[in-house]
């Protein structure tokens, strides 16, 4: 059985709410609680209004008083604690910052149930059973490295949802792309799930509203490094989008096409290039509004090693063939 959270709370709708719905009028009342949770309380009946069971789209006139009396459903109870290394970068009583490995995936699913981050989520803090999505609001592909946010409370979480939602949380990658840019910009394509590949995504007239910053850091014979900042955080996002302006990510092995080698490249480097087998991506560095104390708050981490390396590489190629 997944445990779950017992939630009372009680109020009065303040007069300048008057004329709103329901679920509006409670949202901002209890505003540590998200719209959608609320929403799924009124229509549960756990929410009483002047101990009547109202409709989440009626009106309110203020001065109501309010009970609600829910719970909050656990984890999915199939997921296991497991003690794995993190690599913490930061740690509060509402924050988990995490540096993630490449080949790491993040939420346990079909044929990765163990080995998860959230597997070593769970074990590392516990508490984490009864906040959703065990405290990931937002995450990154399992070849991808780099930053995540985790919260650790439902109050946090609700406010890392919705900063992320307004668009507000910042958000800067490094990546190598294969092909020689010619300078940044803006790809600004709605993306959704490719109309055969169900695995993949794809920039698609259906797809939801994505847009991607870029610009260069520097060129190299055949490869562009690049800084990408994200105004939307869709579903391998860079990745499509760099592949669809054709500069795909290096290593990627969804999107990334036909290798690219510069021309009369040594065999050591073509070697790396060869065998460096996810995508160049990194998500460097991470800020958003602190969920209590309401400062501004952000971090880096430097890219690993594997493409530092390739990066040398590069480097090395371009300084023998100037």
């Amino acid at each position: 059985m997944s445990k779950s959270q017992n939630i009372q709370l009680e109020g009065i709708i303040p007069e300048e709410s008057a004329g709103l719905r329901l679920d509006q009028a409670l949202a901002q009342l209890f505003s540590d609680y998200s719209r959608g949770q609320i929403t799924k309380w009124i229509k549960a009946q756990h929410v009483q209004v002047d101990q009547k069971v109202l409709r989440p789209r009626d009106a309110v006139s203020g001065g109501e008083h309010i009970v609600i009396e829910a719970e909050i459903e656990a984890v999915d109870d199939t997921w296991q604690a497991e003690a794995l290394q993190l690599n913490i970068i930061y740690e509060d009583d509402d924050l988990i910052i995490i540096n993630k490995p490449a080949g790491m995936v993040v939420h346990p699913g079909a044929g990765n149930h163990q080995g998860t981050l959230v597997n070593a989520l769970l074990h590392h803090a516990p508490q984490l059973e009864v906040v959703p999505r065990a405290g990931i609001v937002h995450r990154i592909d399992k070849g991808t490295t780099g930053l995540l946010m985790i919260a650790k409370t439902l109050q946090a979480h609700n406010s890392l949802v919705n900063q992320l939602q307004e668009r507000t949380v910042k958000r800067e990658y490094q990546a190598i792309a294969m092909g020689v840019m010619t300078a940044g910009g803006t790809v600004d394509e709605p993306i959704g799930r490719h109309h055969i590949e169900r695995k993949r995504m794809a920039v698609t007239n259906t797809g939801k509203p994505a847009i991607t910053h870029y610009r260069v850091e520097k060129r190299y014979r055949a490869h562009t490094h690049i800084r990408c900042k994200l105004e939307t955080g869709r579903t391998h996002q860079i990745r499509v989008h760099m592949a669809h302006i054709r500069y795909p990510l290096l290593g990627d092995p969804s999107y990334g096409g036909r290798i690219r080698l510069p021309k009369g490249a040594t065999e050591s480097c073509r070697e790396a290039l060869q065998d460096f087998k996810r995508q160049a991506l990194h998500a460097g560095s991470l800020g958003f509004i602190h969920p209590t104390t309401e400062q501004e708050v952000s971090w880096q981490v430097d890219m690993p090693q594997d493409m530092l390396d390739i990066l040398a590489v590069l480097e090395s190629d371009l300084a023998q063939n100037s």
